[in-house]
């Protein structure tokens, strides 16, 4: 099968769409298929092969955080080249309602079309608002997934129709076989994210980590992510900042190695969240997680049953459950046993199945219109079925 795919946010920025889309394209290129991604680049940007850069992106505030996204006359263009050179039997775009090369594409796109909405934004006015534009758009798709109850009910209330959810895909045993780092191990906390975003969460960390370092002045924190790392620990006192360390950007390998050292992670994210890769991540590593009870979080952990959960925006209730955590061995090793065992549900095994089943289905059915309009076509001329 010739799967083309959007993705609409810069690949040269890492985010959990992009690395949903390479690691779908990578799975379907290992099964057999030809796959072409086009995305957002900078001209320096080193790229797969499966890549197609559709031109530099520039920021723009969006769900909450700020988005490298890809729009306007030049960026349509090369949609249509894109497509048109393709010629692909499905086009796969995620994010078709944001202002950038899912929309552009969908504008532009003849044949099957497969999107997947990952937004969980329950109070979206502009969403709302853009709808008259967007209709023409959504109606030529074919068929929707959302990646989590979240995110079909934001789909659901904003645009109407519905969507089949299926959750992010992990390569589960990546993340299990990685080896620990023995200077990560001893007493750690870890968090993985943008530094200076707000959303997610670590000011709310930082805000814990006095009272956590009180009890167990041993403890370590490990932050992997870009941003300002000095306005990061600003907020704690002169003596505890050397409990901090910060990693700066870490490679996947190091990332899941992270994961497999630390003693519990933390997502202490505060909201726009729909889904929540890194909790899979660190289920898969084996890593004890703790996390903020947003819906979307509550949903990957099994309402508590696969990893703990606190108080959103709640730093008190954060350091009571990381000190509860760091001070019973037994709790942990029970987390990680549950984990590991609901983490298998968001295996690429399963979820590149299932989404591959949705392309058999609209490209089955697309052939099957096809083949009653050519029907429709000899009967109407007294032409002799050729069947």
């Amino acid at each position: 099968m010739r799967i083309g795919i959007v993705c609409p946010y810069s690949w040269d920025v890492p985010g959990g769409v992009q690395f949903h889309i390479r690691d779908l394209a990578e799975h379907l290129i290992r099964w057999g298929h030809e796959v072409s991604v086009l995305a957002p680049a900078d001209d320096e940007t080193p790229l797969p092969p499966y890549v197609v850069s559709a031109g530099r992106a520039v920021p723009v505030p969006y769900n909450g955080s700020v988005a490298r996204l890809n729009f306007g006359f030049l960026s349509a263009a090369r949609v249509r080249r894109w497509l048109h050179e393709g010629t692909f039997d499905v086009i796969h775009i995620h994010e078709p309602t944001s202002p950038s090369l899912g929309l552009l594409a969908c504008w532009a796109a003849q044949g099957p079309i497969v999107a997947t909405f990952h937004t969980s934004n329950p109070r979206s006015r502009a969403m709302i608002a853009a709808y008259p534009i967007l209709q023409p758009a959504l109606e030529k798709i074919s068929a929707r997934i959302a990646v989590s109850e979240y995110a079909r009910r934001t789909l659901v209330e904003h645009l109407g129709g519905d969507a089949v959810v299926i959750p992010n895909g992990v390569d589960v045993d990546v993340f299990a076989k990685a080896e620990a780092k023995s200077e990560w191990q001893g007493g750690t906390l870890g968090f993985i994210g943008r530094i200076d975003e707000p959303r997610k969460g670590l000011p709310v960390l930082m805000k814990a980590l006095p009272k956590i370092l009180a009890e167990r002045p041993e403890t370590r924190l490990l932050v992997a992510g870009r941003g300002d790392e000095e306005e990061a620990v600003a907020t704690l006192p002169v003596e505890l900042r050397d409990r901090v360390e910060f990693l700066g950007m870490v490679s996947d390998e190091d990332k899941a190695r992270l994961l497999r050292s630390v003693d519990v992670y933390v997502a202490p994210n505060t909201g726009g969240e729909s889904f929540g890769i890194i909790l899979v991540e660190a289920m898969s590593a084996g890593a004890p997680v703790l996390a903020s009870d947003l819906d979307a979080f509550a949903q990957v952990l099994n309402q508590g049953g696969a990893g703990e959960l606190f108080a959103n925006e709640d730093a008190d209730a954060l350091a009571s459950s990381a000190l509860r955590l760091l001070g019973d061995p037994g709790r942990r090793a029970e987390l990680q046993e549950r984990g590991s065992a609901h983490v298998r549900r968001f295996d690429w095994s399963t979820v590149g199945a299932d989404i591959l089943s949705v392309y058999e289905t609209v490209t089955d059915g697309a052939a099957s219109v096809a083949a009653d309009e050519r029907t429709g076509l000899r009967a109407r001329f007294g032409l002799a079925s050729r069947d």
